[in-house]
C-alpha cells in the first residue's frame, strides 16, 4: 500500500481516497495497484456493498499521471517502465468499468486526464462548484486515454471532439449537462452523502444523491454547441482548422489559437482515437487500443517536448515534431494504432 491512498470501510461502503494533494492527486504506480487492490478485495466481500472513490485533502481530486514519471522513463529506459504504468492504469480503468457493485465518484474538484478515467467508469458520478473537467493531453503530446475515446465518442454531437482537441476546462454544471456527471451537489452537503451512502440501504444510492443535490448553474458549453457541431464536425484536423479559419467570430479565432498551441499529431491521433472507438462494443477493445497507442506516443518526440514546455521548463514554447498538421501523415498515424506483438498486447486483468 501507499499513504497517497487511504482505503477504509465505513458501514458497508469501500472508501478509496486520494491522499498525495501536492500534485494535485496525480496518480502514480503504487497509487494505481493500491487501488487495484483494494477494488479486487471488496469485490468478493459481502460486507462491502458499494465503493466511494473521493479525495482526502486540497482542491484536486485527480489531476491525472504521473507525467514526470512518465518522461523520465521515455528519456531512460525506453518507455519500459511508463508502459508499466499505462498497463496496469489502463487495468484499473477496465476494472472500474466492469465492477460489479455501485461505485460513486464525487469529482470535487480539479478532475483531469486520469482522475477522468477513475471517474467516469463509476455508476454515479457527482460534480460540485469545484469541478474542473479536462482532457489537456493534445498541450503535453500525449492523448486522451484512460478510457477517454470511449466517453467524449460517446457524448452529444462533437462535444467529445472538441473537449480531446482544444483541452478546454469545463465546470461541475457542464459536466450535468453533458452527462458527465450524474448528480449536481453542493460541496457542504458531501460530508452528509458519504455517511448517508455507507449507512442506507445501497438501493438507494441515487435517491440520496438525488435529495442532496441542487439544481446546477447554466451550462456554458451547452450554449455553443451549435457552433462545436459545425466547425469540428470533420474527422480530419485539418477540415476544424479550415472551418475556424473561415470564421471571424471571437468564439471561431479563440479556439483556433488554441489549437494551433496543440500538438499536430496528437490532434490527428484524437480523431482517429474517438472515430475507431465509437465502432467498439467493449470497452476492454478499446483499453487495448488505447494501450497500442500509449505505447508509442511515450516515446514519440512530442511527448518529451510537451512535458518540458509545460512541466519541466514551463516555458509554454512546445516545438512539436511534425510541427504542423499537413506535416502528419497517415503512414505516421497508423503505425502508432497498429496492433503490438501477441505477448505485448494489453489484456485485463
Amino acid at each position: 500500500m501507499t499513504d497517497d491512498i487511504v482505503v477504509r470501510v465505513e458501514g458497508h461502503a469501500g472508501f478509496i481516497s486520494l491522499n498525495r494533494p501536492s500534485a494535485l492527486n496525480a496518480l502514480t504506480l503504487p497509487m494505481v495497484h493500491a487501488m487495484t487492490q483494494a477494488l479486487l478485495a471488496w469485490r468478493d466481500d459481502d460486507a462491502v456493498k458499494c465503493v466511494v472513490i473521493d479525495h482526502a485533502d486540497g482542491r484536486g481530486f485527480c489531476a491525472g499521471g504521473d507525467i514526470a514519471y512518465l518522461r523520465n522513463s521515455a528519456l531512460n529506459d525506453g518507455g519500459a517502465s511508463g508502459r508499466k504504468f499505462f498497463h496496469d492504469e489502463y487495468q484499473l480503468n477496465h476494472l472500474l468499468f466492469i465492477y460489479p457493485k455501485p461505485v460513486v465518484a464525487f469529482m470535487d474538484g480539479i478532475t483531469m486526464g486520469g482522475g477522468v478515467g477513475i471517474s467516469q467508469p463509476a455508476r454515479f458520478r457527482v460534480a460540485t462548484e469545484n469541478s474542473k473537467f479536462a482532457m489537456p493531453e493534445t498541450g503535453i503530446g500525449l492523448f486522451p486515454d484512460v478510457g477517454g475515446g470511449w466517453y467524449l465518442s460517446r457524448l452529444e454531437g462533437r462535444v467529445g471532439q472538441f473537449l480531446a482537441l482544444t483541452g478546454a476546462r469545463i465546470d461541475g454544471p457542464d459536466c450535468l449537462a453533458l452527462g458527465l456527471a450524474t448528480h449536481y451537489v453542493p460541496s457542504s452537503a458531501l460530508a452528509e452523502a458519504k455517511a448517508r451512502i455507507a449507512s442506507e440501504d445501497v438501493e438507494r444510492l441515487d435517491g440520496i444523491l438525488g435529495t442532496l443535490s441542487e439544481t446546477a448553474p447554466a451550462s456554458k458549453i451547452v450554449e455553443t454547441v451549435v457552433q462545436i457541431n459545425r466547425h469540428f464536425a470533420s474527422d480530419q484536423f485539418e477540415d476544424i482548422l479550415a472551418s475556424l479559419e473561415g470564421d471571424a467570430s471571437e468564439w471561431a479565432m479563440k479556439e483556433l489559437a488554441t489549437l494551433r498551441t496543440k500538438s499536430p499529431q496528437t490532434c490527428k491521433v484524437a480523431l482517429r482515437q474517438l472515430s475507431e472507438s465509437l465502432k467498439l462494443s467493449d470497452f476492454a477493445d478499446n483499453m487495448a487500443m488505447e494501450y497500442r497507442i500509449a505505447s508509442r506516443v511515450l516515446v514519440s518526440p512530442d511527448f518529451a517536448e510537451g512535458v518540458r514546455a509545460v512541466i519541466v521548463d514551463k516555458d509554454n514554447a512546445p516545438r512539436w515534431d511534425p510541427a504542423t498538421a499537413d506535416a502528419v501523415t497517415e503512414d505516421l498515424i497508423d503505425a502508432i494504432f497498429a496492433a503490438l506483438p501477441a505477448q505485448d498486447e494489453w489484456k485485463p486483468l
